[in-house]
């Protein structure tokens, strides 16, 4: 795996606009490359880069962004580099579908390997691993976790929840499941009462969370079930194992629905300069054998019913998965932001 290195050669007008602020990198048309737009880290993704190069004799070109990705490749337009996209969170491979940097890939392949509801109906992306969005409950203080989502509004949870800010996609996706599943007007009485069971002013990301519960200042919180396994694996920050053994991963329902997930995915770029190659990519990673690479080294549990989870995400627990179409639950986005707005989410319980 190798990265992509700048150049202004290819630039089109739009990305020249934006040349101050991004390097406009070229097109590698050679038959055995495939150019890789992610937002997932590279060392994350090189593993299962490495297997499928290992198997095809195609290179991966990596460019790696931590925010304005589908920016970059609209403002890049037809002279784009970019073959594959890769991120996470359905809210992102929506963006990038209505953004309209994305084209439709319908191969029998990828469509057996991936449940229906991994995949956007029209074909422009695929949900490739997926990950629960859990609650964090703490080993000492919390003895019965039997918990729902609805469970979270109980007033007996007043002053001892913990999350991160009401706005971010992890949270944005769960809210607009609720909505998908209880209507506008159930999930805001929820929401309220929620508020109001908060320990503090949201805060921090999921890892953060899990600390806060160590320390006691609250006794539950939400968070994906792969930042347990980071926070198990950590060597540089040995304390967030710490943090990873003061909770019990919990793994609430919507109603009788199952557990919300959300996916890390893929989607190939409208104007893929290496369009066989990208599909050739594609078709790898919804494989039984780059499921299991990649799966592990996120901590995620697969897309494919067919393929086991880690050992390390087995110790989570068993995700029965709410099956409603992510497409759907993207649908309620905008609603759920603005209903985090409305109801003050982010200015704490005392507001």
């Amino acid at each position: 795996m190798s990265r992509l290195t700048p150049s202004f050669s290819r630039m089109g007008l739009a990305a020249a606009a934006l040349a101050s602020t991004f390097a406009i990198l070229p097109a590698a048309q050679a038959d055995g490359v495939v150019n890789v737009y992610s937002y997932r880290q590279p060392d994350l993704i090189k593993p299962v880069l490495d297997a499928f190069t290992a198997e095809t004799g195609i290179a991966t070109e990596v460019l790696f962004l931590d925010k304005g990705l589908e920016e970059r490749i609209a403002a890049e337009g037809a002279n784009s580099p970019a073959d594959v996209i890769l991120t996470v969170d359905i809210a992102r491979l929506a963006a990038a579908k209505d953004k309209g940097i994305t084209q439709a890939v319908d191969d029998a392949d990828i469509n057996e390997a991936l449940p229906a509801e991994y995949r956007d109906p029209e074909g422009h992306w695929f949900g490739v691993t997926k990950r629960g969005r859990v609650i964090y409950a703490s080993k000492d203080r919390v003895a019965d976790t039997d918990i729902s989502y609805a469970d979270l509004a109980d007033p007996k949870w007043q002053g001892k929840i913990c999350v991160r800010s009401g706005q971010h996609d992890y949270n944005l996706a769960l809210f607009s499941a609720l909505i998908a599943h209880w209507g506008e007007e159930k999930t805001e009485e929820w929401m309220k009462g929620f508020k109001a069971n908060l320990a503090r002013k949201p805060d921090g990301n999921d890892r953060g969370q899990a600390k806060s519960i160590m320390a006691g200042e609250c006794d539950l919180a939400l968070g994906n079930t792969y930042y347990v396994g980071l926070m198990m694996t950590n060597e540089k920050e040995p304390e967030q194992k710490d943090w990873a053994k003061a909770i019990n991963v919990v793994f609430p329902s919507i109603d009788d629905s199952g557990t919300h997930v959300n996916i890390s995915g893929m989607a190939m770029a409208k104007n893929a300069p290496n369009r066989d190659n990208a599909l050739k990519l594609m078709e790898f990673l919804a494989s039984v054998e780059a499921q299991k690479i990649y799966a592990a080294e996120v901590f995620e549990y697969p897309a494919s019913p067919d393929v086991e989870p880690s050992d390390i995400v087995k110790s989570f627990g068993a995700l029965n998965a709410d099956t409603l179409p992510l497409a759907e639950i993207a649908a309620h986005r905008k609603a759920a932001s603005e209903m985090v707005d409305r109801v003050g989410l982010d200015d704490g319980p005392a507001s």
